[in-house]
């Protein structure tokens, strides 16, 4: 039996906020990966309704998930108590959270615990995940979000989480923030988006588009959750039913796509207006152009884009698309042949796959 756990609500907040405190006392698993995390973990946050909580790494593993490679968490099995040292370093944790807009550097955190640089660096990562230095750029890009949510100029939310100058805080948005914090601000101001749904081999579909393509394109259960999904990812843009003039335009886009499921059209093209980080950008324009019917492990797509050691934010880049089929993540296996998460459903990445290899083998007959 699973040992009793406080709120959801309570731990999916330490989750978020990275919170010190919660280390060691559970772990969160992420449904679409298969992997468990610890709540300082400095990865890039799944959904809420992607991630289950466990008091320990030994039900997380009971449950099918697997350790994750970057923060470790089996490595913090057991009371903090039992080495001092876990104590400082959480202690330590707590102040730069606190004060993320201070210089900190590793000799000086060194100097205050007690500790030589290497040996404080090394346990500080094995106990929260992170190094001192991501520990606190991550506690600044947090600060950075909470003042653009309340309207402030951005030169002075910058200032006020700590970063030196603009420069800086860009280098970090590519990987951490998922766009510049102007467009993080305006959660699509500006746009106006007009949505359509139909039925496909898959189930329900639902399309989103811009003056400029499609920028939404996702399978779901209904039309209510479909279009609370795409509200959710663009806040602040005008969304609104697919005009009449455009009924048309609808579609010819769905019987493309219909026909492309069913292994008869097996190049679409049609109009994209995505946007994404420069790494996503980069993984999903080498989607597009993976053959017809082959795939590629998450590993092979990081060498591929001349980034051997980036096969997790590959994976991460997968699952944060957001156009289905146009940008084929369905294509993109574990290194072991197994079919990995699919952000709708593993069931349909099958039936893609499958019906992508069929059309494949008839046409090379």
């Amino acid at each position: 039996m699973s040992n009793p756990l406080p709120n959801p609500t309570k731990l999916w907040d330490a989750v978020v906020n990275r919170d010190p405190t919660g280390t060691g006392e559970f772990v969160y698993a992420v449904k679409t990966t298969k992997i468990y995390c610890r709540p300082t973990c400095s990865s890039r946050r799944p959904l809420r309704k992607n991630v289950e909580f466990f008091a320990t790494t030994a039900e997380a593993r009971e449950h099918g998930y697997r350790a994750c490679k970057r923060c470790r968490p089996d490595d913090a099995a057991g009371s903090r108590s039992t080495n001092p040292i876990n104590a400082v370093v959480h202690e330590l944790a707590r102040q730069i959270e606190a004060n993320p807009e201070r210089p900190f550097s590793l000799t000086q955190l060194a100097q205050r615990a007690g500790y030589s640089p290497f040996h404080l660096q090394r346990n500080f990562k094995a106990i929260i995940g992170s190094t001192p230095k991501e520990y606190q750029t991550a506690a600044r890009l947090r600060t950075l979000k909470q003042e653009l949510r309340k309207d402030a100029p951005v030169s002075d939310a910058i200032y006020q989480a700590g970063f030196g100058s603009g420069s800086r805080v860009y280098e970090k948005a590519d990987g951490q923030l998922g766009m510049t914090p102007s467009e993080y601000r305006s959660g699509g101001k500006g746009l106006t988006i007009s949505y359509a749904s139909g039925r496909t081999p898959l189930g329900l579909l639902m399309i989103g588009a811009t003056d400029r393509g499609i920028c939404f394109l996702q399978f779901g259960d209904n039309d209510r959750a479909l279009q609370a999904e795409l509200r959710r990812q663009f806040p602040a843009a005008a969304v609104q039913p697919m005009p009449a003039t455009y009924e048309e335009q609808f579609e010819s886009w769905m019987a493309a796509l219909n026909r492309h499921l069913r292994g008869i059209e097996p190049r679409l093209d049609l109009p994209l207006d995505v946007r994404g980080t420069a790494f996503q950008l980069i993984v999903w324009r080498y989607l597009q152009k993976l053959p017809y019917g082959e795939v590629r492990s998450y590993s092979e797509v990081a060498e591929a884009i001349g980034k051997p050691s980036a096969a997790r934010a590959v994976a991460r880049a997968c699952a944060s698309n957001s156009v289905a089929l146009l940008i084929p993540c369905h294509r993109v296996v574990r290194g072991t042949g197994e079919l990995g998460g699919y952000r709708w459903g593993v069931q349909r990445k099958r039936v893609l796959l499958d019906t992508e290899r069929a059309a494949s083998k008839r046409q090379s007959n």
